[in-house]
């Protein structure tokens, strides 16, 4: 004789209409009804330039990310191209010699970043160039903006210094700026220059929704960045809010951002998809340093499978809803994606 458990949960089998396990029941039906998909043209490649010649130097907190000279960058490039990555993302690493207290080297026509702009541009015209709008890798202090003799970060004199620097680059031929610094004002003052002096086709990628985060140090290590007092909580956004990720991002709109950026993204990405379902721009994520430290710390120990993770971390952020995700493992991904 049946139990009394087994009449009952036969009787519910029976009973059962919708079995959602039959649309998963082979690996066509999977593929043929999956909801997102992460290809190749989602990724934009962030890459770090540094002066000099015939040099390739390993990030220590960042294994398998380089600072490249511009004659290494290039042919990098190149191959990231062929492998159907489109779009980069410049990092320059400063020379401590060339920087201030006011950033002056940020704006300088004949200075790193756009000396890569000019040279890359007429390499490869066809990729997508975006460049940083900060002032951290320009000071000596490390902050992102201009200092007083308090350590006040100055909002509106820090901006007109963006604003020097954005044109800089689209004078070297950019296609993209990206104002990273959390400045108020910041996208709206770079507009309205760029489009009076012209460059009404240059993009602003605005990094809205950025967070004084922990994440970032990988990052700070390649640039050589942190600042040398206090920290960025001043301008930063608070890890714990999300409704003002919102009021960033209604700013920056409002502003004349192009695309809107949520910083750090795997910790975050619920403002990922409140900012999808708010913007009617595209939203970027940054898949940040330290992001990408763990997961190659932990695949380096063998605890976890690192292909799979990178492909169901990065999945993740475009099933939050970014329609672009600046990460360092977009060369890898190409190459999975390829095979």
């Amino acid at each position: 004789m049946p139990s009394e458990n087994a009449t009952f949960n036969s009787a519910v089998a029976k009973n059962l209409v919708h079995r959602p396990r039959r649309l998963r029941r082979t690996a066509t039906l999977r593929r043929m009804l999956q909801e997102n998909v992460l290809t190749v043209d989602d990724l934009i490649y962030p890459m770090f330039i540094m002066e000099g010649e015939g040099q390739k130097v390993e990030i220590t907190s960042m294994p398998g990310c380089y600072r490249y000279t511009l004659d290494l960058l290039l042919s990098e490039i190149a191959e990231v191209y062929r492998l159907g990555i489109s779009a980069i993302a410049l990092f320059p690493v400063i020379p401590e010699n060339l920087k201030d207290d006011t950033a002056s080297e940020s704006f300088n026509p004949d200075g790193l970043v756009q000396r890569t702009v000019k040279a890359i541009k007429q390499m490869l015209p066809e990729i997508l160039v975006i460049t940083d709008v900060a002032l951290d890798p320009f000071t000596s202090h490390g902050h992102d903006g201009i200092v007083d003799e308090n350590g006040v970060i100055l909002n509106d004199p820090t901006v007109e210094v963006l604003v020097k620097m954005a044109v800089s680059q689209a004078q070297a031929g950019v296609d993209v700026v990206a104002p990273s610094d959390m400045m108020d004002g910041r996208v709206g003052a770079i507009r309205h220059k760029l489009d009076e002096l012209g460059f009404t086709d240059v993009r602003i990628l605005a990094y809205s929704a950025k967070y004084a985060s922990a994440y970032y140090g990988p990052f700070r290590d390649a640039l050589d960045s942190a600042p040398k007092f206090g920290d960025k909580k001043t301008y930063q956004m608070d890890p714990a809010n999300a409704k003002e990720a919102i009021k960033e991002i209604a700013l920056d709109i409002a502003e004349g951002a192009d695309i809107v950026m949520v910083k750090p993204a795997l910790a975050y990405l619920d403002i990922i998809c409140q900012v999808k379902a708010y913007a009617n721009l595209p939203v970027a994520a940054y898949n940040v340093s330290g992001e990408y430290a763990m997961i190659k710390a932990a695949a380096q120990n063998g605890w976890i499978d690192e292909k799979k993770v990178i492909l169901e971390t990065l999945l993740s952020m475009k099933r939050a809803g970014a329609d672009l995700i600046l990460t360092y493992f977009a060369k890898e991904v190409a190459l999975m994606l390829v095979k």
